[in-house]
């Protein structure tokens, strides 16, 4: 890409300051007004479908155009939004600084006295924030800066949200990163300015300890864990421990204002105008944090969530394919119940091989599937979008677990909505994910051949075609790499689970309906599991 273009007819591109999934940031000079500014490109992944795009496009704008109302020393000031060759740029006040997290991985957890300063400025920040009637979304320390001058500035305010820190949505809701969002977001609730509030708390956990408050091995961990899990022990969190307990309350009307949070912070704050982050400043230890015992049983670090694979990179051929119609689609549903209890068994018998493919290698040992684990009827969505039709779905899953909607960006194939169905204690997850366009461009071999890809063809172990629609039921293998490092952990066994799906055709719509479990339960998990998940799925 070329440098030196010039954006809006004013703002002249000069070198690159950082990447993401979702937008490059530029150092720019504003040939106008003649001043260094930062400009953010907005991107979105090829391939994605023009429609979807424009949405993009407009919401960036809108909240752009929103959040560029703000003014307070301790936020990043928008300067101007335009839009170049039809996509849009965020002109921002350009910071010489590093983010919270940058301070804290070089230099170690803040002092008392530098945690009041980050908790002062950015609390007065989010105060005007929410007068003008905006949530940030996504408060944690990668969004908090700290300038060479020691100036304290909070940034990013949802606009160019990187979707690989979890883009976890709720009713179209874009949330933020999973150790800092608030338990009632990430359990599918409302976001409000409270959220903002424990994002806050979390925010000056990490700040004070060196950790995160939540920690697990993939996003629908650490998820469950802000649900279920306890608030962490917060002795460890110094002189902010008042401010941090009144922050981290799992209701979210019983949290403190921020009003009362700054109040609370007057005696440890430095004198006016004192730089509390020396670039020669001492490194202090990261704090052993002690984790509490959970309330409820979440995900054990021995029992890791497996993340559902879905579409991954790799290329496709073509192939077209007729709609089929929605009586078909309920023929399918049946006869995928049939091939669900016996299909994989009789594929790999066909072949001369056993059911079950050989496991190796060290894995945790979970408890056991119970035989009578009761499942309840439930109903859901996979919108995408606001009034996208032809989105509605029920099937049966465990009683009291947990459901998530994700919306996933793909380099090459079209966007999906993928629901996620987790048992309390992370062992066992059901994903129902929708390609709202997907026929007849690819195919059912398509998708199968990306997972394949991804995994490789040794992992699928079993695959039966029902033949009236083409589509697809196969099972295969994932290891789970699961060895964390850091003060009282150790290497941990990595986890195999077996994964189920069945790919069900609708219209130019394709729903993948999946169910993982640990590969020791691999026959319970298929006919205690999958078996009676398939039978219960609906589209409509």
């Amino acid at each position: 890409m070329d440098t030196e273009r010039l954006i809006g007819g004013r703002y002249r591109l000069r070198h690159v300051l950082g990447r993401g999934s979702m937008g490059t940031v530029w150092a720019a000079h504003d040939e106008v007004l003649r001043r260094a500014v930062a400009v953010k490109e907005m991107l979105h992944p090829p391939g994605t479908p023009e429609p979807e795009a424009e949405v993009l496009r407009e919401r960036t704008l809108r909240e752009a155009r929103s959040a560029a109302a703000l003014a307070h020393p301790n936020l990043v000031t928008l300067y101007d939004v335009v839009r170049h060759d039809g996509e849009p740029f965020v002109v921002m006040e350009l910071v010489p600084s590093a983010s919270l997290a940058e301070v804290v991985r070089e230099r170690g957890p803040l002092t008392d006295e530098q945690g009041a300063v980050v908790a002062d400025a950015v609390a007065a920040g989010l105060e005007a924030a929410h007068r003008a009637g905006i949530t940030h979304r996504d408060v944690k320390p990668g969004n908090v800066l700290v300038a060479d001058d020691g100036r304290v500035k909070l940034t990013d305010f949802g606009i160019a949200r990187n979707v690989a820190e979890a883009t976890l949505t709720s009713r179209g809701i874009t949330l933020g990163t999973p150790a800092f969002i608030a338990p009632e977001v990430a359990a599918g609730g409302d976001v409000s300015p409270a959220a903002d509030l424990w994002s806050l708390g979390a925010t000056l956990y990490a700040a004070m300890t060196g950790q995160d408050p939540y920690e697990g091995a993939n996003v629908m961990q650490t998820v469950n864990q802000v649900i279920h899990a306890d608030v962490p022990d917060l002795g460890v969190t110094g002189g902010l421990e008042p401010v941090i307990a009144g922050l981290m309350v799992k209701d979210p009307q019983a949290r403190i204002p921020l009003a009362e949070v700054r109040r609370l912070l007057v005696d440890t704050l430095p004198e006016p105008g004192a730089n509390v982050f020396p670039s020669d400043g001492p490194t202090r230890p990261v704090v052993e944090v002690v984790r509490r015992p959970p309330a409820k049983p979440v995900i054990a670090p021995d029992t890791p969530l497996a993340s559902d694979p879905g579409p991954l990179p790799f290329t496709l051929t073509p192939e077209r394919r007729r709609p089929v119609s929605k009586p078909v689609v309920l023929l399918a549903l049946v006869l995928f119940v049939v091939a669900s209890v016996g299909g994989f068994a009789a594929t790999r018998t066909l072949a001369g091989t056993s059911p079950l493919p050989p496991a190796t290698g060290a894995r945790p040992t979970v408890s056991p599937l119970p035989d009578d684990l009761p499942l309840q009827p439930v109903r859901a969505s996979a919108a995408a979008a606001n009034g996208e039709r032809d989105t509605e779905f029920g099937l049966s899953v465990g009683v009291d677990w947990t459901q998530f909607v994700e919306q996933r960006l793909h380099q090459i194939l079209p966007p999906s909505t993928v629901v996620h169905f987790v048992s309390p204690d992370g062992v066992y997850e059901v994903t129902v994910q929708k390609f709202t366009v997907f026929y007849p461009k690819l195919t059912d071999e398509d998708y199968v051949k990306a997972v394949a890809e991804r995994w490789g063809p040794d992992r699928i172990f079993g695959q039966a075609v029902t033949p009236s629609t083409g589509g697809i039921l196969f099972s295969y293998r994932t290891v789970e790499q699961t060895t964390s490092t850091g003060p009282g952990r150790g290497a941990e066994p990595d986890l195999r689970r077996s994964r189920y799906s069945r790919l069900v055709p609708a219209g130019p719509s394709l729903w993948v309906v999946e169910v993982s479990f640990p590969t020791d339960q691999e026959e319970a998990g298929r006919t205690r599991l999958f078996g009676p998940i398939a039978n219960s799925f609906t589209v409509g």
